[in-house]
């Protein structure tokens, strides 16, 4: 069958949907051989990968408070995310050897450094800001060398949305539908929850009024970008609403709005427990957030819908257009 022919056989059959006609072929119910999924879903392990991907935002956003912190005289506050900064991005390499199964595999990826590859720049860039978030930690601390640390603060803020936002073009430059789908605003969705955490943070242990911003902000842009998102990636969406990763996604959402509520509440009434309460919410969304994600790709990567269904959507718009055309 031609293409054009094709076209038209779909254009009688939408003719008889519009007259009401009962439609005699079932919906397709999509498998693959041997009921096997058309992708391998992903291998990698939900504690460890999605902690990763949490605390990575946490310290990228942590030491962006901590800049702005130092800049304006709010020790306590920097000292907390300088400290933040430097706990998260070591247990996250932590939580990524672990998944790896051997410190050798994330040593020999710094063996090149390849532009195209999210997971080479990521290693380097981790590679560069470990360092840094350390020397700010320790010599915020321990107050010596506080020239070094003033440098040190700077350049790892400088590196902090890299670190924040890489793990959201990693998960993306992959075939799982779920995760490639949003790959225009998964980095941004990631930065408002990093900046969102690392408020939550400072508002457990130094509630200051830049955390309290911060972290209105951050939920604000984690909320509205999270509906962008879904709108736009279409059917791939579906498993961001549904199971387990549907019930995460709801749980952050509820969350965050009311970890920025209560960050609003607590500046108004200077309360230290709502505060506290204020952050605690906004980590715990943040975290929940990535376990969502994390979990909605490997459901879209188990059903063939997901894969199969905006294929053949894309080639019917392009034969359809061609048909148009010719």
């Amino acid at each position: 069958m031609t293409q054009a022919e094709g076209t038209e056989r779909r254009g009688r059959r939408r003719g008889r949907r519009r007259r009401g006609e009962q439609v005699m072929v079932p919906e397709a119910h999509f498998t693959s051989y041997y009921g096997m999924p058309v992708l391998n879903k992903p291998v990698w392990k939900p504690l460890d990968i999605a902690g990763y991907l949490f605390l990575g935002g946490l310290a990228g956003g942590s030491s962006l408070l901590a800049a702005g912190a130092h800049a304006t005289g709010q020790r306590a506050l920097a000292r907390t995310a300088k400290v933040g900064a430097l706990g998260a991005i070591s247990l996250s390499l932590v939580a990524l050897v672990h998944d790896l199964g051997r410190p050798a595999r994330f040593l020999n990826m710094l063996r090149v450094a390849k532009p195209t590859s999210p997971m080479s720049m990521g290693s380097w860039l981790l590679f560069g800001y470990g360092p840094l978030a350390g020397a700010a930690a320790v010599t915020e601390v321990t107050g010596r060398f506080p020239r070094l640390g003033s440098l040190a603060t700077a350049g790892a803020a400088v590196l902090g949305p890299g670190v924040t936002t890489y793990t959201a073009v990693l998960v993306c430059d992959t075939a799982v539908p779920s995760w490639h789908e949003g790959y225009r605003q998964m980095p941004f969705l990631f930065a408002g929850s990093g900046a969102a955490a690392a408020a939550g943070l400072g508002l457990i242990f130094a509630p200051a009024e830049p955390a309290r911003r911060a972290g209105v902000l951050g939920a604000a842009a984690e909320l509205g970008v999270t509906q962008v998102m879904k709108r736009r990636m279409g059917l791939a969406a579906e498993p961001l609403e549904q199971g387990r990763a549907g019930r995460l996604m709801r749980a952050s959402e509820a969350l965050t709005a009311a970890g920025a509520g209560l960050a609003v509440l607590s500046g108004a009434v200077r309360s230290r427990a709502l505060s506290a309460a204020a952050g605690a919410a906004l980590i715990a969304g943040s975290a929940t957030l990535r376990f969502g994600v994390f979990h909605a790709g490997v459901a879209s990567a188990q059903d063939p819908k997901y894969t199969v269904v905006p294929q053949r959507e894309r080639l019917e718009s392009r034969g359809f257009s061609s048909a148009r055309q010719g």
